[in-house]
Formats: C-alpha cells, sequence, structure tokens
C-alpha cells in the first residue's frame, strides 16, 4: 500500500503537539467561559434573592391590590373573567417565519 501523504516522524509529533496545543488551548477558554456565564447567572440569582427578602409584599397573593381586584372583579383565581383579563397568547410575527409559512412550510415548535 502506497503512503498518500509523506510526512516524517518528527513532523508528525510537530503536528500532534500543535493539534494538542490548540486542543488544550481551546478547552481552557471554554472553561473560563462557562466560568463566567456561570458566576454571572450566580450573581443575578443572588440579587433577585436578596430583592425579593427586602419587599413588603412578596407573593402576589398577599398583596392587597390583588385581593382587592379579585373581590370586586375577578371573583376567584382561574374564574372566566381573570382568565379573559389576564392570560395572554402568543403570536409570533417573525418576518422569517411569516414568508415561511406563506411558502407552505409547517414548522414544529
Amino acid at each position: 500500500m502506497k503512503n498518500i501523504v509523506n510526512v516524517t516522524r518528527r513532523q508528525f509529533i510537530k503536528i500532534a503537539g500543535m493539534a494538542a496545543g490548540a486542543t488544550l488551548y481551546t478547552w481552557n477558554f471554554t472553561k473560563m467561559s462557562f466560568a463566567a456565564a456561570n458566576d454571572y447567572i450566580m450573581q443575578r440569582q443572588e440579587s433577585v434573592y436578596v430583592q425579593d427578602t427586602k419587599m413588603k409584599f412578596r407573593r402576589s397573593q398577599d398583596n392587597p391590590s390583588v385581593k382587592a381586584l379579585y373581590a370586586k372583579y375577578l371573583h376567584e383565581p382561574n374564574s372566566h373573567m381573570a382568565h379573559q383579563l389576564l392570560h395572554t397568547e402568543y403570536t409570533d410575527r417573525s418576518p422569517l417565519l411569516m414568508v415561511l409559512k406563506a411558502k407552505g412550510m409547517k414548522l414544529k415548535v
């Protein structure tokens, strides 16, 4: 069988070393990126919890305004009026999806 590429042992070791170095550098960069993202998420989460502990009404059902709204208009949670006034429906209006839908493509989301 004939060699397609003539690579000496020294060239192979050099190429393998460069590839290993690039892989380790990329892996280290990826680890640092994930660590930075995780640190950011943890800081955001902690700040939300700190702000939550400072709130006067920590749960919406304890808020007097919400209680008055239900007493006067909505009567009870999940009533027909509450569903009509408080629940929304999402419609995706992005231009690319409109073009695809106009062409007859059905998307699974």
